[in-house]
């Protein structure tokens, strides 16, 4: 077959004359067609892998830069004001870093809910327009890119003496992060922001039947408790101009650690979950909601309790006041626990969460396998008990810990997320197939079954 003669006839017009510069010569139409549809197709194969590979590249690089400059800028400080400065510093942009990372945390329970067939958008009534975990990944990724940017400049200019322009720094960010949520243009996802102040107007004042919806960015922010306490602590230090400063380093100062509106700020997200339960009661009069804000409640003595440790002198503290917080501490991990798996997760029934559509290693590893629920009721108990002792007054100060413990917890509400929803789908697709129903508003609060009409009520007011 390969040792026979091969021919080429003397008139092939392909063929160019010794000398000649054209190589190729008169092509006919369908060989230029199909050049030029095999030259595009690679061309579309290859633009997004080299665009998505490049964009990735400058992402990374643009994160060593700042990491870099910022080390060096903390270095260059001495070593008296050193600690004290990252400690502010730290302070400022901690609680952005940690909501930027629940974002990141809540595309990855959209991008699993997509691959599943769980329609969250029916749950949560979002419009046709909703983000999808891509366009939250998109916002995760310029939250974390401005807020490093803006911490490496307050570390650069303050560790090269131009202390007024590092104090506006995060003075700025948070000016324009309020100004982007609040903007009244058609811009930066309106309809979802809207969406988002609006649910947020309904925690703080629960008047109306309360969605699912309501109650979940509720429960969120009980994860973030520390988050808006620090937050807080920021915003009174940048009211009273004590931003690039030691000033606020007194604990008994307006903004230091000793100060009565930690606990307040702290207690807040539990007390908007207990008035929910409240009016879920009245509308819906299933004895369980009452059991809810018992739950809640339990998390006020765990606070007042350790806020008092200040304020009261040390034997006090060890004989009476820190036996009843540890009581405290107890009842209101083992409550929420027992009421996470059993509640909220429902786990008698076996979870398809993780069946994707089109299997893959992750669905491979994760669905059916015993680990998987060994590993999050586990996790949850202990995840539950040091977040339950973060809230304590002893780890104020030591910002390192805190930190890593409020990780954590972001992390367990990342993953109860996933159970919570399915198990509201699961009632959804029950029910719609029992009753041959198509409308999922009767599931939107899985509290209490009486609930449909003002659950469509609540729905039709959003406009959303």
């Amino acid at each position: 077959m390969f040792g026979g003669v091969f021919s080429v006839p003397v008139n092939n017009p392909h063929l160019r004359k010794s000398g000649s510069r054209l190589i190729i010569t008169n092509l006919g139409e369908n060989d230029l067609r199909n050049s030029s549809m095999q030259l595009g197709t690679i061309a579309k194969l290859r633009s997004p892998l080299i665009l998505s590979s490049l964009k990735v590249a400058l992402y990374v690089g643009g994160l060593y830069v700042c990491g870099k400059i910022g080390w060096e800028s903390v270095m260059k400080m001495g070593i008296d004001t050193r600690e004290l400065f990252f400690y502010e510093t730290f302070l400022y942009y901690n609680p952005l870093l940690l909501i930027t990372m629940m974002v990141w945390l809540w595309g990855v329970n959209l991008w699993v809910f997509s691959r599943t067939g769980v329609d969250y958008a029916a749950i949560f009534y979002l419009g046709p327009d909703h983000l999808s975990h891509k366009e939250i990944w998109k916002c995760a990724r310029w939250m974390t890119t401005i807020i490093l940017t803006s911490m490496t400049a307050y570390l650069y200019l303050y560790s090269h003496g131009d202390v007024s322009l590092a104090a506006s720094q995060p003075i700025v960010l948070y000016l324009s992060a309020v100004i982007i949520l609040f903007i009244p243009f058609n811009i930066f996802y309106m309809s979802s922001r809207h969406y988002l102040l609006w649910t947020f107007w309904r925690i703080l004042f629960p008047v109306q039947t309360v969605t699912f919806s309501d109650f979940f960015l509720a429960d969120i922010l009980t994860s973030l408790s520390k988050v808006l306490s620090d937050l807080e602590r920021s915003v009174c230090r940048m009211v009273h101009r004590q931003v690039a400063t030691v000033a606020w380093f007194e604990a008994d100062s307006v903004c230091g650690s000793h100060s009565a509106v930690i606990p307040l700020v702290l207690v807040l997200p539990y007390l908007f979950r207990l008035f929910q339960c409240i009016r879920q009661y009245k509308d819906s009069k299933d004895i369980a909601n009452i059991w809810n804000a018992g739950k809640y409640l339990t998390a006020v003595p765990v606070i007042f309790l350790s806020a008092l440790k200040y304020f009261i002198d040390q034997d006090t503290w060890t004989y009476s006041i820190q036996p009843a917080w540890i009581l405290s501490g107890l009842a209101n991990t083992f409550f929420s626990f027992f009421w996470d798996v059993l509640r909220d997760w429902d786990l008698s029934v076996f979870t398809r969460i993780f069946k994707f559509t089109k299997p893959n290693l992750c669905s491979h590893l994760l669905y059916g396998r015993r680990w998987v629920y060994v590993w999050v009721i586990g996790s949850n108990l202990v995840l539950r008990w040091t977040w339950t002792y973060k809230l304590s007054a002893h780890l104020r100060n030591n910002y390192i810990t805190v930190f890593i413990i409020t990780l954590l917890e972001i992390y367990r509400r990342f993953q109860w997320a996933f159970f919570r929803i399915e198990n509201v789908w699961y009632k959804i697709n029950k029910r719609t197939t029992s009753s041959h129903q198509t409308n999922p508003v009767s599931l939107q609060n899985d509290d209490g079954g009486e609930q449909e009409k003002l659950l469509a009520h609540s729905h039709n007011s959003l406009g959303v």
